[in-house]
């Protein structure tokens, strides 16, 4: 149960979830210790997903112009930790400079810029991500993708991926949950190509070769709640 006030919110729009098995091990000594991996039969999961972000604004204050809207693309595997589920996210790329800056604050989510594009085609998105810290190596992702009109059943393991309402960061040594509310996922399948893919680096595997399970969604509000020192 959710004490406490959501202190913001968003809308998610031309939602992309990408998604991959892996096996436990490749992925398990990249998350905090306390978490652990949530499998399905027997692989951890990493998923890319993308949404142009719309409506992002505090509790009890409008939108702001300029800070309102953006673009993002995370990438996330999913965790457990005293029975709740929920998601880990690695980096969370977003093309706008300023909303980075806010949210890494005394690095507390794993936020960086990325040059990112969304063009659509009559019903086909051509999606372009590229991050720009120089230091490091610059992680792409390049896909066109086509949702298909008709809504998708959604069996356990569609809303095993997706219906995911904590996500857990640490930060000095502590680690903080941040509940998120939503209305459940309505899910079209999607067909579409990655030209390609570079995302998820850290991972020393060629999984990104293999074709992903993808699932597409219109649109999702969703609220934040303060993060919780676990």
């Amino acid at each position: 149960m959710l004490q406490k006030p959501w202190i913001m919110t968003q809308e998610w729009h031309d939602v992309l979830f990408l998604h991959w098995p892996l096996s436990p091990e490749m992925v398990r000594e990249h998350i905090p210790a306390e978490l652990e991996l949530d499998l399905y039969n027997n692989m951890a999961w990493i998923g890319l997903v993308f949404f142009r972000v719309k409506g992002n604004r505090p509790r009890f204050i409008p939108p702001v112009p300029g800070m309102s809207s953006y673009l993002e693309l995370n990438i996330r595997t999913y965790v457990t930790y005293k029975g709740r589920a929920g998601v880990h996210f690695f980096n969370l790329d977003a093309n706008h400079p300023l909303i980075v800056k806010m949210t890494t604050l005394r690095d507390f989510l794993p936020y960086r810029h990325a040059e990112i594009s969304l063009k659509r085609r009559k019903n086909t998105f051509h999606l372009h991500s590229r991050h720009t810290h120089t230091e490091e190596f610059r992680e792409t992702l390049v896909t066109s993708f086509e949702p298909i009109p008709e809504s998708l059943y959604l069996g356990y393991f569609e809303r095993w991926l997706t219906e995911r309402y904590h996500m857990w960061t640490k930060q000095e040594d502590h680690l903080f949950r941040i509940d998120i509310a939503h209305s459940p996922w309505e899910l079209n399948k999607v067909k579409g190509t990655v030209y390609k893919n570079t995302m998820a680096s850290f991972i020393k595997n060629n999984f990104k070769e293999r074709r992903p399970i993808a699932h597409y969604s219109k649109m999702k509000k969703a609220r934040f709640f303060p993060p919780v020192k676990e």
